[in-house]
């Protein structure tokens, strides 16, 4: 039922959900949708961070589990355009933070804590790519991990314009040479 109400907001965003909405998709009356889950902000807030919970638990899985670092850090530009249907509606957290951050500090505030997780999981894998001799030892993981963050999150930007996705893989591996150079020349 949370993924339901997750997509609903994901697909209309927060303003353009109606309580009418959430109670159709949710199979829930109003009363019961509100001693369930409070009214419509905590709602929406709860499915948030559901959905960073998700999406830092799938982030952390594939950097971890790729063998080689680099390679994982490639993973980034083109795993988004993997699901071009799915990518064409953006992350819910950039686009919520476009819709709210202004006038929403719960928003803005796990905007941020979000994305300085996701630096961090990032960063960690540059660490790697340091260590295994993929990366120069000088650079700094932390800057590459929101340069990294800042090229994969413009390419699920980009997607959402309707780009092909022939020009998307393109753009996505442009980025990648340039921002994760491999050393062997592969």
């Amino acid at each position: 039922m949370l993924d339901a109400i997750r997509d609903q907001f994901w697909d209309a965003g927060y303003a353009e959900t109606s309580l009418e909405d959430l109670m159709r998709v949710s199979g829930l009356g109003k009363g019961s949708l509100y001693a369930a889950f409070g009214d419509k902000r905590q709602l929406f807030l709860r499915t948030l961070r559901g959905y960073t919970e998700e999406s830092h638990g799938y982030l952390r899985r594939a950097l971890a589990e790729t063998p080689r670092a680099l390679d994982a850090l490639r993973m980034l530009f083109e795993s988004p355009i993997d699901d071009p249907a799915g990518t064409r509606r953006g992350c819910l957290m950039a686009n919520s933070t476009c819709e709210l951050g202004n006038h929403d500090q719960d928003v803005l505030d796990h905007a941020h804590r979000t994305y300085e997780t996701s630096t961090a999981l990032i960063a960690g894998c540059v660490a790697r790519a340091q260590r295994e001799g993929d990366l120069p030892a000088d650079a700094d993981p932390i800057a590459l991990a929101r340069a990294l963050l800042a090229a994969q999150q413009g390419l699920v930007f980009m997607s959402r314009t309707g780009m092909d996705t022939d020009t998307l893989l393109a753009t996505a591996r442009s980025l990648a040479a340039q921002l994760l150079p491999d050393p062997s020349g592969d």
